[in-house]
Protein backbone atom coordinates (compact mmCIF):
# COMPACT_ATOMS: atom_id res chain seq x y z
CA UNK A 1 0.00 0.00 0.00
CA UNK A 2 1.37 3.40 -0.94
CA UNK A 3 1.71 5.81 1.93
CA UNK A 4 0.35 9.27 1.14
CA UNK A 5 2.88 12.06 1.42
CA UNK A 6 1.89 13.85 4.64
CA UNK A 7 3.57 17.06 5.65
CA UNK A 8 3.64 18.58 9.13
CA UNK A 9 0.37 20.50 8.55
CA UNK A 10 -1.40 17.31 7.42
CA UNK A 11 -0.11 15.49 10.49
CA UNK A 12 -1.31 18.27 12.81
CA UNK A 13 -4.77 18.16 11.23
CA UNK A 14 -4.98 14.36 11.43
CA UNK A 15 -3.91 14.41 15.09
CA UNK A 16 -6.38 17.18 15.97
CA UNK A 17 -9.27 15.39 14.26
CA UNK A 18 -8.41 12.09 15.96
CA UNK A 19 -8.46 13.85 19.33
CA UNK A 20 -11.78 15.58 18.60
CA UNK A 21 -13.50 15.33 15.21
CA UNK A 22 -16.07 17.95 16.27
CA UNK A 23 -13.54 20.79 16.19
CA UNK A 24 -14.55 23.68 14.00
CA UNK A 25 -12.64 24.45 10.82
CA UNK A 26 -11.55 27.73 12.43
CA UNK A 27 -10.10 25.88 15.44
CA UNK A 28 -8.40 23.30 13.22
CA UNK A 29 -6.86 26.05 11.09
CA UNK A 30 -5.51 27.79 14.19
CA UNK A 31 -4.03 24.53 15.52
CA UNK A 32 -2.36 23.85 12.17
CA UNK A 33 -1.23 27.44 11.69
CA UNK A 34 -3.00 27.92 8.35
CA UNK A 35 -5.92 29.90 6.93
CA UNK A 36 -9.45 28.51 7.27
CA UNK A 37 -9.84 28.15 3.50
CA UNK A 38 -6.54 26.25 3.30
CA UNK A 39 -7.66 24.06 6.20
CA UNK A 40 -10.90 23.12 4.43
CA UNK A 41 -8.98 22.18 1.30
CA UNK A 42 -6.41 20.18 3.29
CA UNK A 43 -9.16 18.19 5.02
CA UNK A 44 -10.88 17.51 1.67
CA UNK A 45 -7.53 16.30 0.34
CA UNK A 46 -6.96 14.02 3.35
CA UNK A 47 -10.39 12.47 2.75
CA UNK A 48 -9.79 12.12 -1.01
CA UNK A 49 -6.41 10.43 -0.39
CA UNK A 50 -8.01 7.97 2.03
CA UNK A 51 -6.13 9.20 5.11
CA UNK A 52 -9.38 10.26 6.82
CA UNK A 53 -11.92 7.49 6.33
CA UNK A 54 -14.77 8.74 8.50
CA UNK A 55 -15.82 10.83 11.47
CA UNK A 56 -17.36 8.83 14.30
CA UNK A 57 -18.74 9.30 17.78
CA UNK A 58 -17.29 7.21 20.61
CA UNK A 59 -20.02 5.75 22.80
CA UNK A 60 -20.18 4.20 26.25
CA UNK A 61 -21.38 0.65 25.59
CA UNK A 62 -22.50 0.22 29.20
CA UNK A 63 -24.87 3.19 28.95
CA UNK A 64 -26.38 1.58 25.86
CA UNK A 65 -27.12 -1.61 27.81
CA UNK A 66 -24.06 -3.46 26.47
CA UNK A 67 -21.67 -3.40 29.40
CA UNK A 68 -20.06 -6.79 28.73
CA UNK A 69 -17.51 -6.98 25.93
CA UNK A 70 -15.74 -10.09 24.69
CA UNK A 71 -13.35 -11.30 22.04
CA UNK A 72 -14.48 -14.51 20.37
CA UNK A 73 -11.67 -16.40 18.61
CA UNK A 74 -13.10 -18.49 15.77
CA UNK A 75 -11.53 -21.28 13.72
CA UNK A 76 -13.37 -21.91 10.46
CA UNK A 77 -13.84 -25.00 8.29
CA UNK A 78 -13.11 -25.45 5.53
CA UNK A 79 -10.21 -23.05 5.18
CA UNK A 80 -11.57 -21.29 2.11
CA UNK A 81 -12.51 -17.87 0.78
CA UNK A 82 -16.14 -18.97 0.64
CA UNK A 83 -16.20 -19.96 4.33
CA UNK A 84 -14.54 -16.69 5.39
CA UNK A 85 -16.86 -14.62 3.18
CA UNK A 86 -19.97 -16.36 4.51
CA UNK A 87 -18.82 -16.00 8.11
CA UNK A 88 -17.86 -12.34 7.63
CA UNK A 89 -21.27 -11.50 6.14
CA UNK A 90 -23.14 -13.19 8.98
CA UNK A 91 -21.02 -11.78 11.82
CA UNK A 92 -21.15 -8.22 10.51
CA UNK A 93 -24.95 -8.48 10.34
CA UNK A 94 -25.16 -9.24 14.09
CA UNK A 95 -26.01 -6.16 16.19
CA UNK A 96 -23.60 -7.35 18.93
CA UNK A 97 -20.56 -7.20 16.63
CA UNK A 98 -18.26 -4.22 17.08
CA UNK A 99 -15.30 -5.38 15.00
CA UNK A 100 -14.26 -8.42 13.01
CA UNK A 101 -10.55 -9.14 12.60
CA UNK A 102 -9.35 -11.74 10.08
CA UNK A 103 -6.06 -12.99 11.52
CA UNK A 104 -3.20 -15.43 11.13
CA UNK A 105 -2.37 -18.11 13.66
CA UNK A 106 -4.48 -20.89 15.15
CA UNK A 107 -7.71 -18.91 14.67
CA UNK A 108 -9.11 -17.41 11.51
CA UNK A 109 -11.12 -14.56 13.03
CA UNK A 110 -11.44 -12.54 16.20
CA UNK A 111 -14.87 -11.05 16.82
CA UNK A 112 -15.19 -8.14 19.27
CA UNK A 113 -18.73 -8.05 20.63
CA UNK A 114 -20.69 -6.02 23.18
CA UNK A 115 -23.68 -7.58 24.98
CA UNK A 116 -25.79 -6.88 28.04
CA UNK A 117 -24.64 -9.75 30.22
CA UNK A 118 -23.11 -13.23 30.33
CA UNK A 119 -26.45 -14.85 29.45
CA UNK A 120 -26.63 -12.84 26.22
CA UNK A 121 -23.01 -13.69 25.41
CA UNK A 122 -23.70 -17.39 25.91
CA UNK A 123 -26.78 -17.15 23.68
CA UNK A 124 -24.84 -15.35 20.95
CA UNK A 125 -22.16 -18.02 20.93
CA UNK A 126 -24.36 -21.11 21.26
CA UNK A 127 -27.43 -20.00 19.30
CA UNK A 128 -25.91 -17.96 16.51
CA UNK A 129 -22.25 -18.90 16.04
CA UNK A 130 -21.40 -22.49 16.94
CA UNK A 131 -24.25 -23.99 14.93
CA UNK A 132 -22.89 -22.49 11.69
CA UNK A 133 -21.34 -25.12 9.41
CA UNK A 134 -18.32 -22.84 8.82
CA UNK A 135 -17.47 -22.67 12.55
CA UNK A 136 -15.15 -25.44 13.73
CA UNK A 137 -14.23 -24.03 17.13
CA UNK A 138 -14.65 -20.94 19.32
CA UNK A 139 -12.78 -19.61 22.35
CA UNK A 140 -14.14 -16.64 24.22
CA UNK A 141 -12.37 -14.10 26.42
CA UNK A 142 -14.36 -11.49 28.30
CA UNK A 143 -12.84 -8.04 28.48
CA UNK A 144 -12.27 -6.55 31.93
CA UNK A 145 -11.31 -3.13 30.62
CA UNK A 146 -10.86 -1.59 27.18
CA UNK A 147 -8.44 1.28 26.72
CA UNK A 148 -8.14 2.80 23.28
CA UNK A 149 -5.50 5.06 21.80
CA UNK A 150 -7.53 7.29 19.49
CA UNK A 151 -4.51 9.17 18.14
CA UNK A 152 -2.39 7.18 15.70
CA UNK A 153 0.64 8.85 14.19
CA UNK A 154 2.74 7.55 11.30
CA UNK A 155 5.59 5.42 12.62
CA UNK A 156 8.20 7.55 10.90
CA UNK A 157 6.88 10.67 12.70
CA UNK A 158 8.00 9.37 16.11
CA UNK A 159 11.53 9.57 17.49
CA UNK A 160 13.39 6.24 17.35
CA UNK A 161 13.40 3.92 20.34
CA UNK A 162 16.90 3.38 21.69
CA UNK A 163 18.02 -0.13 22.56
CA UNK A 164 19.07 -1.22 26.07
CA UNK A 165 22.15 0.49 27.49
CA UNK A 166 25.25 -1.33 28.66
CA UNK A 167 23.73 -1.44 32.14
CA UNK A 168 20.62 -3.41 31.05
CA UNK A 169 18.24 -0.45 31.38
CA UNK A 170 14.97 -0.53 29.52
CA UNK A 171 14.71 1.20 26.13
CA UNK A 172 13.58 4.79 26.36
CA UNK A 173 12.54 7.63 24.10
CA UNK A 174 14.72 10.74 23.95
Amino acid sequence: MNSPNLDEVDLRLVRALQENARRSNKELAALAGIASSTCSERIRSLVARGVLTGFHAAVDHGLLGRGLEAIIAVRLRPQSHAAVDTFRELVLSLPETLTLFEVTGPNDCLVHVAVGDMHQLRGLILDRLTHLPEVAEVHTSTIYQRTTNHVLEPLDARPPVHGPSKHGERPSRP
